[in-house]
């Protein structure tokens, strides 16, 4: 996997912004709509689960349960965004993961934070 793969986030041109912080430095928050969310729940393939469970005998990076994982705030993320725009919002402020085991058979991955409007500030 190359360094591409193990990352995440927008792409540069999304309508919608999503930042962990209060507030975006030059934008006024116009309208708060609300909490919004975007939900995934991955199961491990066998393959993955053998190779973790041989790797951890020796040490050393899970690289597949990582892309998984990966894979999975991704789309979770996506679904965050896709919430945010349906209600009517340009941004997404505070967002945070989740991360939990679902039932022993999966991981719950749930992007989540603050739809709201923002707009440029005027000088």
């Amino acid at each position: 996997m190359g360094i591409d793969e193990y990352g995440g986030g927008q792409p540069q041109q999304s309508d919608v912004l999503v930042v962990t912080t209060n507030d975006v430095p030059g934008f006024r928050v116009e309208r708060v709509i609300g909490e919004v969310f975007g939900l995934t729940v991955r199961s491990r393939h066998l393959g993955s689960q053998i190779g973790a469970g041989l790797k951890s005998l020796v040490g050393g990076e899970l690289k597949g349960l990582t892309k998984t994982l990966v894979e999975t705030r991704n789309q979770a993320m996506e679904r965050l965004v896709e919430q945010a725009r349906a209600r009517g919002a340009n941004a997404v402020l505070m967002m945070r993961f989740d991360v939990s085991e679902a039932a022993d058979v999966g991981t719950e991955v749930c992007a989540y934070g603050t739809a709201a409007v923002i707009t440029p500030d005027t000088p």
